[in-house]
């Protein structure tokens, strides 16, 4: 077994227990701290908590009969003061407006310290974080958010500065900067801030409130669980995010971020409730967390058409492990607000289960010559009951015109500043059982073809009662059942190892492939 570090603070630490398993360990395993037992583990990005500041811990891993599975050696870091919310006056009831209490808990906590939230329900509306502080969601507590949209602060799109040269971006929706109410909880340009906790932040959003009439704009669009604007070195451990608004966690123009340990559980009906949407970020790492949702799981963005062009910032470094996705429309998706491009993404050691699609790439006409897909890897996955494994879709339906003939058309358009790109997608190692629809399905564009496909040792099989769905959201594409591979202008496609078995149509359907290798 591999034991590595992953994150710590002054009370937690988070450790990621590499026996080959994705999501879960193959076994369960028994953690001792300074030789005393404190947890038994079956995931392998494992947190712990209730430490002591500044001090140092033996961590020793055990399988279940005994046998020593490894060990490390770490220190907690030093925290100068706690400031607990409920000595400031929270009263955690669920019924008062703790908001004011905690909001001031936070302005009043100095660096390297730590803001606890105690075992109770705290009713809030947006609480805004601090730079250089720790924000511990203890066991037992819930942050219950109001759902009155009165009560919420209203963030416009862009403000004009008063030179009238530039401008200052506060809100945003689906890439676009636009009026967004604030999110639950909400950084503005912080930096060194630790959130984490086994605690639960709740939404409390429903077909009541924020879920009806979701498209429409009431307002101001809705808020976020988790919003991160122009943010530096933030981490998350542990917390549970639910019954979010709109996209739960959204981390937006943002650097050096790592979500460890964390759950996303949304119901599968929820409206655009993505799990984790990093946009224009980079260097991201989203370890050991489950989703459960009505939309994306993740899904990696750079802004649609103005915030793309005009600051053209992509999304990039980002590493996805130890992840597991159940149900949504896509395990991992890139796009479609992608106007400054995605690159050097890896997706490893997850593991997918009823997804409408696994590893699912949408772009369109009109994301711009910026909008560069490249070097994406998918590698170590393991899928179930995932309806389509493999899509890259250039005709994705969305925005206004997202059904016009410039989108949709499959003649050759020349190319220009607004044809975006696809480069390089390997995907390796992959096992999907029980998929329904397509094994995959690619569809470059005719005027700028994907640049390379590569599939590595990957097997596909078929559900013996496998439904009929469209595999792709893009027009002229028909529902289909137990499809094999298609591929649309792709300049190369190289197929080494795929076996797909069950299926019941074509094995492989080319179309504008330009070279072609199999093995």
């Amino acid at each position: 077994m591999d034991i590595r570090l992953i994150m710590k603070t002054s009370r937690s630490v988070t450790v990621e227990l590499d026996d080959g398993g994705t999501y879960e360990t193959f076994e369960k395993y028994r953690l001792f701290l300074n030789h005393e037992e404190c947890m038994l583990t079956g995931t392998v990005i494992t947190s712990i908590y209730d430490l002591k500041p500044g001090t140092e811990y033996l961590l020793e891993v055990r399988s279940i009969d005994g046998t020593n599975a490894g060990s490390i050696n770490f220190k907690t870091e030093e925290e100068f003061v706690t400031i607990n919310v409920k000595e400031l006056g929270a009263v955690g009831d669920g019924v008062s407006d703790d908001t004011g209490f905690i909001q001031a808990a936070i302005m009043a906590c100095p660096p390297k310290s730590r803001v606890l939230i105690p075992k109770g329900k705290y009713k809030i509306t947006s609480i805004f974080l601090k730079s250089g502080i720790n924000l511990e969601i203890a066991k037992g507590a819930e942050l219950l958010a109001e759902t009155d949209r009165n009560r919420f602060a209203k963030f416009p799109g862009l403000i004009e500065s008063y030179d009238e040269t530039e401008e200052y971006n506060l809100g945003t929706w689906e890439g676009n900067p636009l009026p967004m109410f604030a999110s639950i909880i909400t950084g503005i340009g912080v930096s060194d801030v630790k959130i984490y906790g086994e605690g639960i932040v709740n939404g409390c959003a429903s077909t009541d409130n924020w879920w009806n009439n979701p498209k429409v704009m009431v307002g101001a669009f809705r808020p976020r669980m988790l919003f991160l604007n122009h943010c530096d070195r933030i981490q998350v451990q542990g917390v549970t995010f639910c019954n979010s608004p709109a996209w739960t966690i959204h981390p937006y123009f943002s650097n050096e971020l790592m979500f460890a340990n964390v759950k996303v559980q949304n119901p599968q009906n929820s409206p655009n409730t993505d799990g984790l949407d990093p946009e224009s970020c980079r260097d991201v790492k989203i370890l050991g967390v489950l989703f459960s949702l009505g939309d994306d799981c993740i899904a990696v963005k750079s802004g649609k058409i103005y915030m793309g062009k005009k600051y053209r910032i992509p999304s990039e470094n980002i590493h996805i492990c130890h992840c597991l996705m159940e149900k949504g429309h896509g395990a991992v998706t890139v796009g479609s607000e992608i106007g400054a491009g995605v690159r050097n993404m890896t997706v490893e050691k997850c593991r997918f289960s009823h997804t409408d699609r696994g590893l699912r790439i949408k772009t369109r006409r009109g994301r711009g010559k910026d909008s560069v897909l490249d070097n994406i890897t998918f590698k170590n996955i393991d899928m179930d009951h995932v309806m389509t494994p493999f899509t890259a879709n250039a005709f994705y339906f969305c925005d206004p015109d997202g059904h016009s003939e410039y989108v949709q058309s499959r003649e050759e358009y020349p190319v220009d500043d607004n044809t975006p790109e696809m480069g390089h997608f390997l995907f390796e190692d992959i096992h999907a059982d029980n998929c329904h629809v397509a094994a995959a399905y690619f569809d470059g564009l005719p005027e700028r073809k994907i640049e390379e496909i590569k599939m590595k040792n990957c097997s596909i099989s078929f559900a013996d009662e496998a439904v009929t769905n469209v595999p792709i959201m893009a027009n002229g594409v028909d529902a289909c059942s137990k499809k094999g591979i298609h591929a649309t202008n792709v300049k190369r496609l190289i197929l080494d190892n795929v076996i797909i078995r069950g299926n019941v149509g074509d094995d492989l359907e080319l179309d504008g492939v330009d070279k072609f290798e199999q093995d």
